[in-house]
């Protein structure tokens, strides 16, 4: 498999339940290039990861993906938008903290 294919799906597989990222934000964790090489790695080999949890900037799924994606975040309990059709990106969204320890933290 492809370096940068490894890198982007294993940013995604540490994306813990309840919280999310977006394409950008893991393109930036993951030294990829664009917003759009994490799409398409996501389209191609999404299913070994939880592809879920990787959003658009402003919090909403693709709109193919939007039924099945929405179920899959508020069943694991993901800070939703008022609208309820969108993810509260400054609730939910998920920065690995810098350090050995890797702990979860909110971006500011």
């Amino acid at each position: 498999m492809d370096e940068l294919v490894e890198r982007v799906l294993a940013v995604v597989d540490r994306i813990p339940a309840g919280r999310v990222l977006s394409y950008g934000d893991v393109a930036a964790l993951a030294a990829v290039p664009t917003a759009r090489d994490v799409g398409q790695v996501m389209a191609r080999h999404g299913e070994r990861v939880p592809w879920w949890r990787v959003l658009r900037a402003d919090g909403t799924p693709a709109p193919h993906l939007r039924e099945d994606q929405l179920a899959r975040l508020r069943a694991e309990g993901t800070p939703m938008a008022a609208s309820g059709d969108a993810v509260d990106l400054r609730l939910a969204r998920w920065k690995e903290a810098p350090g050995a320890d890797q702990q979860p933290t909110l971006f500011d």
